[in-house]
């Protein structure tokens, strides 16, 4: 299941090339990931159950620049998932487009806040994953 959420590039986002810094579009990423998180209601069980998301690699390709006032959508998707790890796929486009500003695939592990160290995804919280593929 893809989650989608709209980023207006904003001056403050821009370089001295006058486009979308390449860190930014890390923010941009992270920022719809919590709310793929969000929309699936996943945070609650991450925080109660004594947990972290942790991201431990990100692949990006910058494919277009982005620009001052253009809109931004950024998907966001559960890609696969692994027996200690999950492949996130992110997409940017320019809204209503099919310009590809940027694709990435980030992994990320669950962390037990108690002991720093990274949990199999087994259970609930597997079943938690599986269901935001649906």
């Amino acid at each position: 299941m893809s989650h989608s959420i709209d980023i207006k590039v904003r001056g403050y986002h821009l370089d001295l090339f006058r486009h979308v810094n390449n860190a930014r579009y890390l923010e941009f990423l992270e920022e719809a990931r919590w709310s793929f998180l969000e929309s699936h209601g996943h945070l609650d069980l991450l925080e109660t159950g004594g947990h972290a998301f942790a991201v431990v690699n990100i692949n990006i390709n910058y494919r277009r620049a982005a620009c001052m006032g253009e809109l931004l959508q950024v998907a966001t998707r559960v890609k696969s998932i692994g027996s200690r790890s999950c492949v996130i796929h992110q997409l940017i486009t320019l809204k209503d487009t099919d310009t590809v500003i940027a694709d990435t695939d980030v992994t990320f592990v669950i962390v037990d806040t108690r002991t720093d160290k990274a949990v199999p995804l087994e259970g609930e919280l597997r079943a938690a994953l599986e269901k935001m593929t649906e």
